[in-house]
């Protein structure tokens, strides 16, 4: 019996950490995520590192990793795979280097849309437009206090 009651304070000390709620969150979304974009043939990262591309025609490589909060070698290996693909291509000027969209790519940006939508889909109805509102600008506000204090 006394494991059990340790078990419960555990249970109760993670259930009450932001960390591990948020990891517990993320995990959850994942699943949700990757069944959506399923259909692109792509993780989600790839599929939205597409969507970005697409929508914008070109951008440069650093700036990809600092909306999607990625580190540049983790950005570098994303974007290869794309490259390999043919979904995007990459165009250097000194030390910049810039992902361009291909025809191949914007063939899939439909169908990456319709897999965001469906994403969106998936959880809409859990939270109230206010509610999930509520909760993107509190988790900002975490994530901008957070790479704050590394400054």
């Amino acid at each position: 019996m006394k494991g059990t009651n340790n078990n419960e304070s555990c249970n109760c000390k993670l259930d009450s950490c932001l960390f591990f709620s948020t990891s517990k969150l993320a995990r959850e979304f994942g699943k949700i995520a990757e069944e959506a974009f399923g259909k692109t043939g792509l993780s989600t990262s790839h599929a939205l590192i597409l969507y970005m591309v697409n929508q914008e025609g070109e951008l440069h490589q650093k700036e990809i990793g600092e909306k999607l909060h990625l580190t540049p070698s983790t950005i570098t290996r994303f974007i290869e795979k794309l490259v390999r693909k043919k979904l995007v291509a990459k165009r250097t000027e000194g030390k910049n280097v810039f992902i361009c969209t291909t025809e191949e790519g914007l063939l899939l940006q439909e169908e990456i849309i319709r897999s965001w939508n469906r994403l969106h889909d998936a959880y809409k109805d859990i939270l109230t437009e206010e509610e999930a509102l509520q909760f993107i600008t509190i988790s900002n506000k975490l994530i901008e206090k957070l790479q704050n204090q590394d400054n």
